[in-house]
Formats: structure tokens, sequence, C-alpha cells
């Protein structure tokens, strides 16, 4: 099936409703800091056995204890529906701890 790139209205929409992300040029992105390097890293292995499932590959980057987002569907040419679900499920894998900050 051919990923559908979404409208800007629909993005924004969407984005709304989606704590943590913001919009980038033509990507869904966001910034997380984390209590130290292996709190980061455990989080970038969680999000990407996810990503794999989902058979979504985001760009990921981690610089000590900071980990960030770009999703954006090369096929598509932009932001499609599965940008969306996957961003929605690396908030869900987040740890509770009070160390989270959003930084975007």
């Amino acid at each position: 099936m051919k990923a559908i790139r979404l409208s800007p209205e629909t993005i924004q929409h969407q984005l709304s409703a989606l704590p943590h992300w913001v919009l980038i040029e033509d990507a869904l992105c966001a910034e997380f800091n984390f209590s130290g390097f292996s709190e980061a890293l455990a989080f970038i292995l969680r999000v990407g056995l996810e990503a794999e499932k989902a058979d979504r590959h985001p760009e990921i980057r981690n610089i000590y204890n900071r980990v960030s987002f770009r999703l954006s569907t090369h096929e598509a040419e932009g932001i499609t529906q599965r940008d969306f679900e996957l961003a929605a499920r690396i908030n869900t894998l987040l740890p509770s701890s009070t160390g989270i900050e959003k930084t975007n």
C-alpha cells in the first residue's frame, strides 16, 4: 500500500493532540532529556524495537542524555499517518520518571 502524504491542515490538527512533538520543515520532531546516557540508550533501544515491528525507520540522534527524533516517510515525501502512529508509540515508551523533559 502506497503511503499517503497528509495535508498541512491534518498535520496541524493531529499535532495538537500529540505531546512533545513539533513540525520542523516536513517532519515530526521531538527531543527528550534523560537523567544520563544509560537511560537515553535504553530508550533508543525500546523505540528501535517498536519501530522495526512497525516497519518504520526513524532518524534518531543521541548526544549523551539527549535523544531526538525526526519522523517522515521518504516514499510519500512528507508526513504520513504512520509517522503519527510511531510518534504516539514513542510517547508511550517514555519512562514515567520526572527526569524527562521536552526540549522542543
